[in-house]
């Protein structure tokens, strides 16, 4: 579908540009904006808030926060049943049972961390403290002080079940070498979620450091998954309205808060040639939620619920 093209990814696309210029991370740009942390930061303070833009009904559930430490360097969407490099750890919630083996066909069975009994899983790529004494990829990994997952209406019309096994990716790891067009991080802090930045951001006090994966929700009611896995699974233009021949599904949104002191330097890991860009942030889910369950959701969001 011709999607790719629209006035919301348009939009998207020169924002990023506009972000990556001033951030002097723009591949041949030679542009360079310091502060105290370097380039990739931003202080929240210089972040322009935005308006809401999700529809009414929401159904938030507890997955933990990866308090078990399950984390490897699989990813169970784009290289199913084999291990990734070890310099690029995955944290998941959800489904236990997804290791360097596993397919999507594989997860069923496989028990959950979600109080709901869902059995879907949600992974993203570690962040990390980085000090003066750690190596090229970063010193301890950083559990999250909380995080929610949540569903959200669509803002123009009904939202329809996801299907079974559904995949969906947010972000893209390879965005500094790419060009940036797929790349969507988005970064923020405790005191302000209106403020959404594409750097990693300097939060004021004891504020946590938001870190925001919104997921698209427009299907196309036949697949599951795609070759580049987001054909399938594309954003909503702005307003909510889904591309002709799409369907309106549950929007999710995951937000970790962080405990980063202020001055405290730290990043996600990356893939060779990306250099812990805060750009190649991305995260991934294959739903696997109960049948009753994912009717109760649609049911809650369509009703303009908060559940």
């Amino acid at each position: 579908m011709a999607y790719a093209g629209s006035g919301r990814r348009r939009a998207a696309t020169w924002a990023l540009a506009v972000e990556v210029l001033l951030a002097g991370v723009a591949i041949g740009t030679g542009v360079v904006r310091h502060d105290s942390l370097g380039p990739d930061y931003v202080d929240i303070e210089d972040v322009a808030a935005r308006p809401p833009d999700v529809g009414a009904g929401s159904f938030t559930w507890d997955c933990g926060r990866n308090e078990i430490g399950h984390r490897n360097a699989a990813n169970v969407v784009v290289t199913p049943d084999r291990p990734g490099p070890a310099h690029h750890l995955h944290d998941y919630i959800g489904n236990l049972s997804v290791d360097v083996g596993s397919t999507v066909r594989t997860l069923a069975g496989g028990g959950t961390t979600c109080g709901n009994g869902d059995e879907s899983t949600y992974y993203w790529p570690v962040l990390r403290i980085v000090g003066p004494d750690d190596g090229p990829h970063g010193g301890a990994v950083q559990v999250p002080v909380s995080l929610t997952l949540t569903y959200h209406g669509n803002a123009r019309g009904p939202v329809v079940e996801m299907p079974w096994l559904l995949r969906g990716a947010a972000g893209d790891a390879y965005a500094v070498t790419n060009g940036g067009a797929r790349a969507v991080p988005v970064w923020s802090c405790s005191g302000s979620p209106d403020r959404w930045a594409t750097r990693y951001v300097i939060c004021p006090g004891s504020e946590r450091v938001l870190r925001v994966f919104d997921f698209p929700s427009c299907w196309d009611g036949r697949r599951a998954d795609s070759g580049d896995h987001r054909q399938h699974l594309v954003f909503p233009a702005p307003g909510g309205g889904c591309p002709i021949s799409t369907f309106a599904v549950p929007r999710l949104r995951i937000v970790a808060a962080y405990a980063i002191a202020k001055g405290t330097r730290y990043r996600i890991d990356s893939f060779e040639g990306q250099r812990h860009s805060p750009l190649t942030d991305h995260a991934f889910f294959v739903n696997l939620m109960p049948s009753a369950l994912m009717r109760e959701i649609v049911r809650c969001l369509n009703a303009g619920l908060r559940c």
